[in-house]
């Protein structure tokens, strides 16, 4: 466990303020992926289950990935643009800055209580009850911790969503944060009723035709280092319209990148009207991405990590090359 300066309180603390709200606001980051939405909703559960109101909000409206859509309660979120109800106590899950919730840090101001469940290092904290454990495999597993520090018994929706959490952070358990720990908590999530072929198929056996198009017009933009170190590629705005492609389409497509034989780092840039993101992966732990993200305008962690570049799409291209040979150099893999 490594508890970040940022940590403020305990679990046990935590969940005895939250005992004393009725409402709350719960929201992830920009672009969620399976370990934010699973925490959240998991979360939400866990509060309902306890007579209490809560609410899960989007940062952007049509964010979820087609293979999360599964999730319980995923149905009952709002994008923060369009929620206008009270917020008595908000909850940032998988989040660490407020910049990373668009409009939600606006809903985030005007609670009277904050709360800050994450895995993510930040400079400062955002809340008035922070808690942020680097060394989590997922911010789901620290949700599921809380859920019992809360006194609930985790039902299959909560064990669900928590499972689903760790399964996607780890890389369905195999990259470097599957550990002992993350594989007692499975254990306890599927004992409790997550139930994992289901859940694997939901989210690695579900992409859309539009997906398979852009992993097309990715492959054809490949640039891979010399000696093979690294590969990046992107997708235009122009690949999502004219595939009818969205930006959850995009997701597996680093992971294509990374899974080429001797890649160590992976990165995936993509072009949409919202601006420009990118995903970096490690393979190994030699290399830490979140470095090269947090240059270019992002975070995250060694071995995963993502950006959004403020300029032109062709600036970045032009500049990936040299930044992915730095990192491979400063990992002592030249």
């Amino acid at each position: 466990m490594a508890v970040t300066p940022q940590t403020n309180t305990t679990l046990e603390a935590m969940a005895e303020r939250m005992k004393e709200c009725d409402e709350f606001v719960l929201c992830g980051h920009v672009n969620p992926d399976g370990d934010c939405l699973g925490s959240q909703l998991a979360l939400m559960h866990a509060l309902r289950s306890l007579g209490k109101k809560a609410q899960c909000i989007l940062v952007e409206p049509d964010s979820i990935d087609q293979g999360l859509g599964f999730l319980p309660g995923v149905s009952d979120m709002v994008p923060a643009e369009s929620f206008d109800g009270p917020c008595r106590a908000f909850v940032a899950c998988d989040v660490p800055i407020p910049s990373r919730m668009g409009k939600a840090a606006a809903i985030q101001d005007r609670a009277n209580v904050r709360f800050t469940v994450d895995h993510h290092a930040a400079d400062a904290s955002m809340s008035d009850f922070n808690y942020v454990d680097e060394d989590a495999p997922a911010c789901g597993l620290i949700v599921w911790e809380l859920i019992k520090a809360l006194g609930v018994k985790p039902d299959s929706s909560m064990a669900t969503c928590c499972y689903t959490a760790l399964m996607t952070d780890t890389g369905r358990f195999q990259y470097q944060n599957a550990t002992p720990e993350a594989f007692r908590a499975a254990n306890e999530m599927v004992e409790a009723g997550a139930e994992p072929a289901s859940i694997s198929s939901e989210v690695y056996q579900n992409r859309s035709l539009a997906s398979l198009m852009l992993e097309k017009a990715m492959l054809e933009h490949i640039v891979i280092a010399e000696d093979g170190l690294w590969a990046f590629s992107h997708v235009r705005q122009s690949d999502f319209e004219r595939l009818g492609a969205v930006k959850a389409d995009a997701e597996p497509l680093v992971d294509v990148l990374r899974s080429l034989a001797g890649v160590r780092v992976a990165c995936m840039v993509r072009e949409q009207a919202s601006g420009v993101r990118g995903s970096l992966r490690a393979k190994g732990d030699e290399v830490d991405v979140s470095v090269l993200a947090r240059h270019i305008g992002g975070g995250g962690h060694r071995a995963a990590a993502g950006f959004t570049f403020e300029g032109p799409v062709e600036d970045l291209l032009a500049d990936l090359p040299g930044h992915l040979d730095e990192l491979v150099e400063k990992a002592g893999l030249r």
